[in-house]
């Protein structure tokens, strides 16, 4: 009864820690779907294409007691063909009260369209450089989450701004699709001088105006995307870390925390582990990709985080302090998200999946093999809830917050297929391909597509990976495998794999297949079958006689209804006896065990006539028509027959 009550304690205890988990990711993930809950009518603006931003100044005034904005925006920018008009992303709810070039006004037009059209006053050629000044103000919309939001903290107002994904114009005016990055900004934040204001970067000054406000000055040399750009603003309390593996190519780096003051000591102890964890990504990656700035997190009011450059904003769970896994989860993203972003929503794997990822290899390097194992097995477990579902996204679901920012897919099944490219590849070639990726100075700071990260990945391992990412990444579903092992005597046994899909998007899943064969003595083998066709079978040295059989002991691969079993082990010739492949092109070869010797070999076409004499184990049948053929093996047990298909 003891055993029995402390094994129920531990399931309920393991069955709330889950349910935890899922709350606690959950909440991540509902607030980087941040300014929409539904379908959305803007998404990209084709009418900002003609153009490249170069730089944003942002000049704000704010409160966080009022839902209220005015500022002046300024623009750099390039122009890509002759244009005669500059078109921005701006809500509709902001007014906008003039337009200037270098001191001279400038007409400009409202669409009803979430548009703001300013009327150049000569044609600005191709690759010429200019800049306009666009002062504005209003009250901005609260459509879905918010992307500007004011509320309180015991008792003290709070501002703060989420702009992913088509956020950014609902409070300021830009160019907010995935095409273009400013390469510099600066931000310039005025508000009660009671308060801290936080923005991407470092600080530069904060100048008391005498008028009960301050302005506090924000500088960000970096390639940034709109969605990134943020401003907070309250009572914050700042406190210090220092990142950085501190060696003399790679030198420390500031990390400054904003917290409320009331959780401010949960706070603090809850981002102890932050230095460690940046280290960790270093030592594995690349260093750091905003080391000339800062790193940090500002506490904010929704649940979860959201990864703005150079500063992720947070939400405190209910111990008062941030988990690791959410430190872990935004910081990823300073990698695979901000550094290198994805190029269009349809590739939002590329950000969530790698951050998701990330912190499941926190998770392996604190805590260790087992907590791995547990964290990959519940991200299968939520994958396989439903059968279908790509990770890339069609054209429609890329209009879709909730299908962008989806949990099972976006999330969980990009880190799982990032687990199974790491054990397909190895760890030399996986984590080299990433180094590449993120160093590519096409991608390095700019936007990424999904094949951009394949070419890297075949070329540091040399593999062709088009079947596993039209499988994996493009199509849906996943397999069911049915793993039967043999006992062959002789130190040889024989498994047989099987497998059928949950999806018919995909015919057949090729993935390197892990299995663990077990003795009566605790012995253990682990294997990994290269399981190209259905009904494979692999003959294997065993140094023991096989008492049982593991598919996947360490939740490697994405799959669902599975099983293992070990078969008879009485001796049959026609079931330890293989020919592959089955179609076959140029050659089929014969697997056997040791204990049998070939002797010789015949095929017969389909009419019972001998076309073929052999006497090796791999036959050429490229001289032979397409058809259905017998072969004849002729063995030291006796004679058997195998069918097969030339293709």
């Amino acid at each position: 009864m003891k055993n029995l009550y402390l094994l129920l304690v531990f399931i309920s205890c393991t069955s709330l820690l889950a349910q935890n988990f899922d709350r606690e990711f959950e909440d991540l993930v509902q607030a980087e779907k941040k300014s929409a809950s539904k379908r959305m009518t803007l998404v990209t603006n084709p009418n900002t294409y003609n153009y490249d931003v170069t730089y944003h100044r942002l000049r704000l005034n704010v409160d966080p007691s009022q839902q209220f904005i005015s500022g002046e925006v300024t623009t750099k920018y390039i122009a890509k063909e002759d244009i005669s008009t500059v078109t921005f992303d701006l809500s509709d709810a902001l007014e906008v009260s003039t337009v200037k070039q270098r001191g001279v006004n400038l007409t400009f037009t409202r669409s009803g369209n979430n548009e703001l059209t300013v009327n150049l006053p000569v044609v600005q050629n191709t690759n010429v450089l200019d800049s306009l000044s666009i002062n504005y103000s209003g009250v901005p919309t609260s459509s879905g989450f918010g992307a500007f939001s004011v509320d309180t903290h015991n008792g003290t107002p709070v501002l703060w701004t989420l702009s992913e994904p088509f956020g950014a114009m609902e409070w300021w005016p830009c160019k907010q699709d995935l095409n273009d990055k400013a390469n510099n900004i600066d931000v310039y934040i005025t508000a009660p001088s009671a308060n801290v204001s936080v923005s991407n970067g470092l600080e530069q000054s904060k100048i008391n105006n005498i008028d009960g406000t301050s302005t506090t000055h924000f500088k960000h040399n970096y390639p940034i995307p709109a969605y990134l750009i943020a401003i907070a603003v309250t009572n914050y309390q700042v406190y210090n870390q220092q990142g950085g593996l501190g060696t003399a190519e790679s030198p420390f780096f500031p990390i400054i925390n904003y917290m409320y003051p009331e959780t401010a000591s949960e706070n603090i102890a809850s981002v102890a582990v932050t230095p460690d964890i940046i280290n960790f990504y270093e030592s594995v990656f690349v260093p750091y990709p905003f080391r000339n700035e800062k790193y940090g997190h500002c506490q904010f009011g929704w649940g979860g985080g959201m990864e703005h450059t150079t500063v992720s904003f947070m939400t405190a769970g209910n111990s008062g302090g941030y988990t690791r896994s959410l430190i872990a989860h935004e910081m990823g993203h300073q990698w695979f998200g901000d550094k290198v972003t994805c190029g269009s929503w349809k590739d939002i794997w590329l950000n969530e999946g790698f951050a998701t990822y990330l912190a499941s290899m926190v998770i392996q390097n604190f805590d260790g093999e087992n907590a791995f194992i547990g964290d990959k097995n519940a991200m299968i477990t939520s994958i396989t809830s439903n059968t279908g579902g790509a990770i890339y996204l069609t054209d429609t679901e890329a209009t879709d917050v909730n299908r962008i920012f989806s949990s099972r897919l976006s999330y969980r099944k990009g880190a799982m297929v990032l687990n199974m490219l790491r054990f397909k590849l190895g760890d030399t070639n996986f984590f080299q391909g990433l180094r590449n990726y993120l160093n590519d100075p096409e991608l390095a700071y700019a936007y990424a597509v999904t094949p951009d990260l394949q070419s890297h990945l075949e070329a540091t391992s040399g593999m062709n990976l088009t079947e596993f990412f039209s499988d994996w990444v493009y199509n849906q579903g996943y397999p069911s495998y049915s793993i039967t092992a043999h006992n062959l005597g002789n130190g040889q046994a024989r498994i047989t794999v099987n497998q059928t899909q949950s999806n018919s998007s995909v015919s057949f899943f090729e993935m390197p297949v892990p299995v663990r064969l077990t003795g009566s003595g605790g012995q253990q083998l682990d294997l990994v079958l290269e399981n190209t066709t259905n009904g494979q079978q692999f003959i294997v040295n065993v140094p023991f006689t096989v008492t049982g059989v593991t598919f996947d002991p360490k939740k490697d691969i994405i799959a669902k209804n599975n099983s293992a079993t070990l078969g008879a082990t009485t001796f049959e010739l026609e079931s330890s006896i293989a020919i592959y492949p089955n179609p076959a092109t140029t050659t089929i070869s014969v697997e056997m065990p040791n204990s049998l010797t070939l002797k010789s070999c015949a095929i017969f076409n389909a009419l019972g006539q001998k076309v073929k004499e052999c006497s090796t184990k791999v036959i050429a049948v490229d001289q032979l028509s397409t058809g259905l053929y017998t072969l004849e093996l002729t063995t030291s047990e006796g004679r058997m027959l195998k069918k097969f298909i030339k293709k």
